[in-house]
């Protein structure tokens, strides 16, 4: 017998900062059911007080949505990552969102992902609400959430994922 089988598996610890400077919300708080159901995974949500969008942990760029609206990450331990930004903004089409990464690019905590303009999301969006979904949280053993009054983007932990 292995001591990995004897000790059992070292538990990893993934630390998320918040993704945005905001209040951070439950995502059964957000006005979707797609989020609030946690239909695509278990997170938390952000009313931001400014437009950027910063990686919440280090991580790898999979993808920017063409409207620029959304991206996704993957940690360095495997975890794929959703950040939206705000709610119905795919029908922006991009207006107003400037993104500073390319999928491949390695990404640190804190690292600007993307700028948005918060007052034209507030005029054309459903919601300025952005959630952070953990897309494969059947991998996550524990999620431990911290909510914040006013959380700053990079700096403030919102999420403990054991995995």
């Amino acid at each position: 017998m292995g001591l990995s089988k004897l000790f059992g598996k070292k538990e990893i610890k993934e630390i998320f900062k918040s993704p945005l400077t905001g209040k951070v919300i439950p995502i059964e708080e957000v006005p979707d059911p797609a989020f609030a159901e946690k239909m695509m995974g278990d997170g938390i949500a952000v009313i931001p007080t400014a437009g950027k969008v910063v990686a919440p942990l280090n991580a790898k760029v999979l993808q920017i949505f063409p409207t620029k609206h959304a991206i996704g990450l993957e940690s360095e331990n495997g975890l794929e990552i959703l950040i939206h930004i705000g709610l119905d903004t795919v029908n922006m089409q991009g207006e107003g969102f400037t993104v500073h990464v390319n999928p491949g690019d390695n990404v640190k905590t804190g690292e600007l992902l993307v700028e948005f303009n918060l007052e034209l999301v507030k005029e054309n969006a459903t919601s300025t609400i952005t959630p952070l979904v953990i897309i494969n949280s059947d991998k996550v053993k524990k999620l431990e959430k911290q909510y914040k009054q006013q959380g700053e983007a990079g700096v403030e932990e919102v999420l403990i994922a054991s995995i």
